[in-house]
């Protein structure tokens, strides 16, 4: 079986698939740090009752049972404050990111611009990976790549069975190669002009890392996240045939290791203390740099979308410095700075991509309910 055998957004429940791919289709393992770490217990905190969403008072308990939540983990001050599992989650259990997946490639990116393997974000990076003469990422910069701007033809509807992102699904399959399908993506926009989200954009950035460090993404993370950041739990990649990692949504952590890149970013990229991710490079990460990537203008299969966009990384229109990884069926780190708070939400929303609606998906209700549960806190 492979990625592109798993029925995605048909309504078919996810909850059975999302905590064991690895027992399913080929995948590329990480072992924990050499020196894990636990998160220190915080104060210990309830849910509030409801939230606020859209003008509206909603119950938190049923909003995380309508969205299929398998896991909520606050960390508050950097110590654990809330965490509780449901379906088919659990402390040790390894959830697929979906495209949370994008913001660890991104921090992946900023640390190889510190160790010297990338030499700078305007470098062309058809000068580190294989790609096609006249082809979309032929001559753009690594910038607009990490801010989806590289102007290649793309469409991410997830309702749609002809879509892209479909297609990048098949390219994991048994006559498929993710490299492939980078290197001879199509050219439709300027690059640099139009965020739009693409995922095969985050693919071109694994392959960057692959070329630029020459180790293969599972080898990088292992060294520069994992070991550092000290995960307690084996995780994984999911790999095409090939072997090559889906850099755009294959990653599987536990809630509390999904945390930790949380932490990292609260930090300014530091982790107990060390420098991780270069100082500059999160804070531009985590806010819109350029009028095409600001609240409004990055465009989801057609349609323009209330939210600002980083380096692979979300911004909310309501600009209170806070920021989030967001993934399909409902997966979020979401970090706000000015409480202190990072949260993990994982996620098998049933619903999820049978439309590309916000009735369905509830993103930014997420989103919204994430923020409030911050600032209760």
């Amino acid at each position: 079986m492979t990625f592109a055998d798993i029925p995605l957004f048909t309504g078919e429940p996810m909850v059975d698939y999302f905590g064991r791919l690895n027992e399913i289709i080929p995948t590329s393992p990480m072992k924990p740090s050499d020196h894990p770490e636990e998160w220190p217990k915080g104060n210990e905190m309830d849910l509030p009752n409801s939230y606020t969403y859209s003008g509206q008072e909603k119950s938190t308990r049923e909003f995380l049972a309508a969205t299929g939540t398998s896991a909520l983990v606050i960390i508050r001050d950097g110590k654990l404050s809330f965490e509780d599992y449901w379906l088919t989650g659990g402390s040790k259990v390894t959830w697929l990111s979906m495209s949370v997946a994008k913001s660890f490639v991104s921090a992946l990116v900023g640390i190889a611009l510190d160790d010297g393997s990338i030499r700078s974000l305007e470098d062309p990076i058809s000068e580190y990976i294989p790609v096609d003469n006249g082809s979309a990422y032929d001559g753009v910069k690594i910038l607009d790549v990490l801010q989806m701007s590289s102007g290649a033809r793309w469409n991410e509807d997830y309702s749609d069975p002809n879509s892209d992102a479909r297609r990048m699904a098949l390219a994991m399959g048994e006559d498929g190669s993710l490299d492939q399908l980078v290197a001879t993506a199509v050219r439709e926009f300027e690059p640099g002009t139009i965020c739009r989200y693409n995922s095969g954009d985050t693919q071109a950035l694994g392959s960057l890392l692959v070329h630029a460090t020459g180790k293969s993404l599972t080898d990088y993370m292992q060294e520069k996240l994992v070991n550092p950041l000290g995960f307690t739990n084996s995780s994984y990649w999911l790999t095409d045939v090939q072997g090559r990692e889906a850099a755009f949504a294959g990653l599987n952590l536990t809630a509390r290791d999904y945390a930790r890149l949380g932490q990292v970013y609260l930090d300014s990229g530091k982790w107990r203390g060390e420098q991780i991710v270069p100082d500059w490079y999160v804070a531009d990460s985590s806010v819109p740099t350029s009028l095409h990537t600001q609240p409004g203008k990055p465009i989801l299969s057609g349609n323009a979308i209330e939210l600002g966009y980083g380096y692979q990384w979300w911004v909310p229109s309501k600009q209170d410095g806070s920021f989030t990884a967001l993934g399909v069926y409902n997966q979020l780190i979401f970090v706000h700075p000015s409480s202190r708070t990072v949260i993990v939400k994982l996620s098998a929303n049933t619903n999820y991509g049978t439309s590309m609606d916000e009735s369905t998906n509830r993103d930014l209700e997420n989103i919204a309910l994430l923020h409030s549960l911050a600032t209760s806190v």
